[in-house]
């Protein structure tokens, strides 16, 4: 693989990546109800779940998706009803009545994993992304010339890119939240949270296979 094109691909998967879904709203909810130090959590689970979905892309289950609209819409209903659950549940999150500065609140080993696990599923099942992967990474790809290496130095930029853009939206986002300490205020950033997320479940049962 030539340094152009890696580049190249760097650049596009940047761009691609910048624009808000799913996975990001999750990360901006999580952060605006718990704070920043939720933000190492989210961002690993994104990465593990672009790395599963972008491996089995490119295995081949993406071209499955992109021809069966029965898993195809399996997959998307199963994602859609997931976020509108995770939307539901920050939305109806308690905040205590006494302010406090959220970037100092500890987070529990439990809201940890959960964090992850739900960052984890929500982009791993994300049916568009899978095949978006096998429309986008083989343009960047020499069918006669490439090899392991190359799908996999592809594969590392996409997942660390994905990261950094997490971790820079979660960070926002927490920074938001330790500047509006009032309970008033907190209770409205876990609606805003959970709207979003039951958004985006909205706006994920709405995709098609075209």
């Amino acid at each position: 693989m030539s340094w152009e094109t890696w580049l190249a691909f760097t650049l596009a998967a940047s761009i691609v990546l910048a624009i808000p879904g799913p996975t990001v709203l999750l990360v901006i909810g999580y952060s605006l109800s718990h704070g920043r130090r939720i933000a190492a959590s989210t961002v690993a689970g994104v990465a593990l779940g672009d790395l599963v979905a972008m491996t089995v892309s490119l295995a081949g289950l993406g071209a499955l998706l992109a021809t069966s609209a029965t898993l195809f819409t399996v997959l998307k209903w199963i994602g859609a009803a997931y976020l509108v659950y995770l939307g539901i549940r920050l939305w109806r999150t308690p905040v205590p009545d006494a302010p406090g500065d959220a970037s100092s609140a500890p987070v529990d080993a439990g809201t940890g994993r959960r964090a992850f696990r739900q960052a984890f599923v929500v982009t791993m099942l994300n049916p568009k992304s899978i095949a978006f992967f096998v429309a986008f990474v083989p343009q960047f790809v020499n069918p006669h010339t490439a090899s392991l290496l190359d799908l996999a130095i592809l594969e590392a930029t996409f997942v660390a890119l994905a990261a950094f853009n997490a971790a820079l939206y979660a960070l926002l986002a927490g920074q938001a939240r330790r500047l509006l300490t009032a309970p008033v205020w907190r209770r409205r950033l876990n609606r805003t949270g959970g709207t979003a997320l039951i958004g985006a479940g909205g706006a994920t049962a709405a995709l098609s296979t075209s």
